[in-house]
């Protein structure tokens, strides 16, 4: 019953949601299938490799560390013995000539017996404390240099063990310092260094078993980055270095002799890193065959979501065909006759997307001939608008024309301050409503201070003493619009005005490392800090009616962003300087992001 529920509510379903059940479907069958088979091919190749890599690795290295230790018991079995033990100490007292030939002939057939019974030692050989020479074994000597390098090592091991690969030669010594011992205790006297030199190729050789794979177990030192075993690795000496710094510890890899599964470990009795690298051969047979079928059911997985794909489009696309061509046919037709030429019948019960928008269609071409009467009536509208905005501006230009008008009068009259007066108050009036950028020169900025300058000159003559010190290469510079004609204003208004005696009003400008400040200073009653804060927060109302200085905050911040502003500094008693901290922008005015806008 449920089947039939579902399949019922798919079939009524639209479009869009029956493509997306579909294509959720061969999704998540596709998922399955790649999960299921992926993880099925990564086990098997896991398991055959790394399971025969570590049992490679771990065999070898168990093998040799246990060999390598026995020696290592070996050397403290050499060091300890009694009579070299008694021939050392004689050494000590600086016998003759003949005795200590005695003596060093009592030590080498001690070495003799030692080496002789063991298969992996090449060579023992011990120096006593007087720089005495004994070898059993192979008669190869150390070189003075090499003697010189041992001696410090076996000194720092203060009596244990020290391994030591002997460089290019790939061959180890395991060195010791030949402590006093007598009786049942160790004085610690320094009798001299044993040096043992260990055939670690047929250690390696006798604990690694040949594989038929053609693997091959490659041991190297850590420290000097050279191959102990073999003599020529499979790998070169830059590979097997990137080998032992990679963090994995295993990896299929391809290099300079063709591509190598290498699975590496590190030894935890001697300083070196073992490497199994294993050719990429006939044994991954059966990897090769899984993947091979991974691809082909993806291949009919692909073909089988085509064919219901293209079905699908099919059904979709045939209907949507015959609407556009209905469209394009409506598109060259006669507007007048344009509701006539749409769609015949439409169902109007189906609830699908392509009978949804043939509804849609037919309802927009009756709306199309609503919206040309609607849009006929908003152009006489407009054209209404556009004249009256033509008329607004009639008003200004009379302002203009009259104020041209007086000032014509003026210079007829020889009133020189009266025409100045009027001159500065048209440029005021034109800069203030023509200006339309946010952002003007500083030079422009200047003439509407000199402008309003003028004009308050007539009122407070000689009490208004007005200075500029601007530098002429400053002039190009960018600040918003009427930024410091209302600090001179609020300059006047505030510290000219409520006292009888001459006001020093100053403009002076200055580059900075960020960019400009700009300083407008009065020598007026100045205001307290308190007076200040709370001017700031908003606590008191001023008696101002233009443009205020947190208005210009706002605008600054608006334009370049909210780390520049303004600044009050003022002493009661001595004046008040408002600075205004813009960015130096120069040339033409460019186009201004709104920082709150982006």
């Amino acid at each position: 019953m449920m089947f039939y529920k579902n399949k019922s509510a798919f079939k009524n379903s639209g479009i869009f949601s029956k493509m997306i059940m579909l294509i959720s479907f061969l999704l998540l069958l596709s998922f399955l299938f790649s999960l299921i088979f992926l993880q099925y091919v990564y086990r098997i190749y896991d398991h055959q490799i790394y399971e025969k890599a570590s049992e490679v690795l771990g065999m070898s290295s168990i093998s040799i560390e246990n060999e390598l230790k026995e020696l290592e018991q070996l050397s403290f079995t050499v060091v300890s013995d009694e009579q070299i033990q008694n021939c050392l100490r004689q050494l000590l007292d600086n016998p003759s000539p003949y005795q200590r030939q005695l003596l060093h002939n009592k030590i080498i057939n001690r070495l003799v017996a030692f080496a002789g019974a063991e298969k992996y030692v090449y060579s023992m050989m011990m120096l006593d404390a007087n720089d005495g020479v004994m070898t059993a074994g192979n008669r190869e000597g150390l070189s003075q240099a090499l003697q010189d390098q041992l001696k410090p090592l076996a000194i720092e091991g203060a009596g244990s063990n020290v391994w030591y690969t002997q460089g290019s030669k790939n061959s180890l010594l395991a060195v010791r310092q030949i402590k006093s011992y007598t009786g049942s205790t160790f004085t610690l006297d320094n009798l001299g260094t044993l040096v043992i030199r260990i055939r670690v190729e047929r250690i390696i050789a006798d604990s690694t078993s040949t594989a038929e794979d053609g693997s091959q177990l490659i041991v190297m030192d850590k420290g000097t980055g050279e191959s102990i075993y073999p003599g020529d690795p499979l790998l070169l000496p830059q590979e097997l270095a990137e080998e032992v710094r990679r963090q994995e510890s295993y990896r299929t890899v391809s290099y300079s002799k063709g591509t190598y599964f290498v699975a590496k470990t590190n030894s935890s009795y001697m300083d070196w890193t073992y490497v199994n690298a294993t050719p990429f051969n006939e044994m991954f047979r059966q990897i090769t065959f899984v993947k091979r079928l991974v691809v082909v059911i993806f291949g009919c997985i692909l073909l089988l979501g085509l064919l219901l794909g293209y079905r699908l489009a099919r059904s979709i696309a045939r209907p949507i065909s015959k609407l556009t061509e209905k469209m394009r046919r409506i598109e060259k037709g006669d507007l007048d006759n344009l509701e006539e030429q749409a769609l015949g019948y439409v169902s109007q019960t189906a609830q699908d997307e392509v009978s949804q928008l043939n509804r849609t269609f037919k309802m927009m071409i009756r709306r199309i001939r609503e919206l040309i009467d609607e849009n006929y009536a908003k152009q006489l509208v407009i054209r209404e608008t556009e004249l009256k905005a033509l008329q607004a501006q009639i008003n200004p230009h009379f302002l203009y024309n009259t104020l041209e008008s007086i000032n014509w009068l003026a210079k007829v009259n020889k009133q020189k301050q009266i025409s100045e007066m009027v001159e500065a108050l048209g440029f005021l009036l034109r800069s203030s409503i023509g200006l339309k950028d946010p952002l003007i020169s500083l030079e422009k900025e200047l003439n509407i201070v000199r402008s309003y300058v003028i004009i308050q000159r007539t009122r407070f003559e000689e009490r208004l003493d007005f200075r500029l010190d601007v530098p002429d290469d400053l002039l190009d510079a960018l600040i918003p619009k009427l930024t410091l004609q209302p600090l001179v204003e609020n300059a006047i208004r505030y510290a000219l005005e409520p006292n009888i005696e001459p006001c020093l009003i100053s403009i002076s400008i200055s580059m900075t490392d960020s960019g400009l400040d700009l300083r407008v200073s009065d020598n007026g009653p100045g205001m307290t800090a308190e007076f200040i804060r709370e001017l700031q927060q908003g606590r008191i109302q001023t008696r101002g009616e233009g443009i205020g200085l947190a208005n210009i905050t706002e605008r600054i911040q608006i334009i370049f962003g909210q780390e520049w502003g303004t600044e009050i500094e003022s002493i009661p008693g001595a004046g008040t300087t408002i600075h205004v901290h813009i960015p130096y922008w120069r040339g033409e005015i460019r186009h201004v992001q709104i920082a709150a806008g982006g």
